[in-house]
């Protein structure tokens, strides 16, 4: 099975607008096991009609379903925050960078005192010590980071990455 890759200017092109009906369908699928036919019921459409843009969204890069669990509910699992100060200002390729590195969820870009902005999973044989001795190591042009340990998070659910 041959599966063709648009270029990114061309993915961009045809970019699916987020329209009133596609966030309502978003909305409801926030209960990951909420079935089409259910969607449609609640917003009058039909379940093709959905089910057709729920995979328009997907095929886009709008909208990924996933599993995500609770840090906090497995033993010997940490979130951490990271902020990152960098010796460069290539944002763009160290975010990237920072991305594909062991246990990191997310990267964002930001103002203020850091250039990045890590959210890390960690575990017991995966802890601090080993994110920054074996993954950060990595990344060059880092000036400084600082750990923010999350003792107690609301509404955070993360995909298991490790």
């Amino acid at each position: 099975m041959k599966m063709r890759k648009k270029s990114r200017a061309a993915s961009n092109a045809s970019r699916l607008k987020m329209d009133e009906t596609n966030l309502s369908i978003v909305k409801r699928l926030r209960q990951g096991r909420k079935s089409f036919k259910d969607v449609a019921v609640e917003l009058s459409l039909s379940e093709n009609t959905v089910r057709a843009r729920v995979n328009r969204l997907v095929e886009q890069g709008i909208l990924e379903i996933t599993g995500l669990v609770d840090p906090q509910a497995l033993s010997g699992h940490r979130i951490v925050m990271v902020g990152v100060k960098l010796q460069t200002m290539d944002l763009i390729k160290k975010g990237e960078e920072f991305s594909k590195l062991r246990g990191v969820v997310s990267v964002s870009v930001v103002t203020g005192r850091y250039d990045l902005i890590l959210l890390v999973f960690l575990k017991e044989d995966f802890g601090l010590l080993e994110f920054y001795t074996e993954e950060v190591a990595k990344v060059k042009n880092v000036q400084s980071v600082e750990t923010f340990v999350v003792y107690k998070a609301y509404n955070l659910k993360v995909p298991y990455i490790l």
